[in-house]
């Protein structure tokens, strides 16, 4: 079972680091807190240090190219420090903003090139992603069980309440799609249902 390591609190360093000043979308929690709860979710399954890393650094790469530091940059100091397979995994789990050809894609080509690539993606990087999911769709359904007005909550989203809520059903059979039959799927799927209930 994992437990505290030095390459876990190093890991716990570089994203606060790099998060620094963020918060959660439509709230003043700080940013940090998304990933922290991500690497509890993979520790809940037992999941090794490399998965664990990854998920406490999967939106570093997305999110924190600013400041004097580019992608190339956030990809080199990830794989120095915590290994190819953990830059490999959040690699997997970011969104890109071009194609092979240069080309940038739409926000709806950007997930849809998400869930392509998850095909390739390694049994650690499909892990962090549902573990991802887990958190960001629960945080969704607290935020929806604490509110009077839902639409508060569903206006943080860019596609809506409908897009919103078909994501997290497409990841889910997506990486029931490519052969990913962890546990952490059935955690997924009550998310996913949940979210849809919040539908009618």
């Amino acid at each position: 079972m994992t437990g505290y390591s030095d390459r876990i609190n190093h890991a716990f360093a570089f994203a606060a680091k790099h998060h620094d000043r963020q918060v959660r979308k439509g709230t003043a929690l700080p940013y940090l807190t998304h990933p922290a709860n991500v690497a509890i979710i993979l520790t809940r399954y037992d999941r090794d240090d490399d998965t664990v890393i990854a998920g406490i650094l999967h939106d570093v790469i997305e999110d924190c190219v600013r400041e004097g530091w580019t992608q190339e940059m956030l990809e080199e100091r990830i794989g120095e420090k915590f290994s190819e397979n953990v830059l490999d995994a959040v690699l997997a789990v970011t969104y890109r903003r071009v194609d092979e050809d240069g080309n940038e894609f739409d926000k709806d080509e950007k997930k849809a090139d998400y869930l392509l690539r998850l095909k390739d993606a390694s049994d650690c990087a499909r892990w962090v992603c549902a573990a991802d999911k887990v958190h960001n769709g629960s945080s969704i359904l607290a935020d929806l069980r604490r509110t009077m007005d839902p639409d508060t909550v569903w206006n943080r989203f860019s596609v809506g309440r409908q897009g919103t809520i078909r994501w997290y059903r497409a990841v889910y059979e997506r990486l029931c799609e490519v052969g990913f039959d962890a546990p952490i799927l059935v955690e997924l799927c009550a998310v996913a249902e949940a979210l849809e209930h919040y539908s009618a």
